[in-house]
């Protein structure tokens, strides 16, 4: 992570050099730096909440004990996510298996 040596704010990559956030100053990319920058083009997917009504959750565990508040089914997909403070409970995230509603459940 480099910052902004005029104002202090965090600075990103704009092709051949670092662009400040706040004020748009900019320098050369230092290339002794190079192997300690990570590009978040590299990242994965897997800790996004699936939010999208196309978001794919066929594969995933099945709850039997919940009630889909649009149609009345008994059956939904889950993930469960961390959303909170580590010493909070997690939340879980459903898709219902006949209509596709979505909810979710806090512990």
């Amino acid at each position: 992570m480099q910052f902004c040596d005029d104002c202090g704010s965090m600075m990103h990559a704009d092709g051949e050099e670092m662009v400040c956030s706040s004020c748009g100053a900019s320098v050369p990319k230092d290339r002794s730096l190079a192997a300690s920058f990570v590009s978040t083009e590299t990242q994965t997917d897997g800790d996004v909440i699936e939010s999208s009504p196309d978001a794919d959750f066929e594969g995933k565990p099945t709850a039997e004990d919940v009630t889909c508040e649009e149609c009345g089914h008994g059956v939904a997909w889950y993930t469960i996510k961390q959303t909170g403070a580590a010493d909070e409970p997690p939340t879980r995230f459903f898709k219902c298996q006949s209509c596709g509603n979505r909810w979710r459940e806090y512990s």
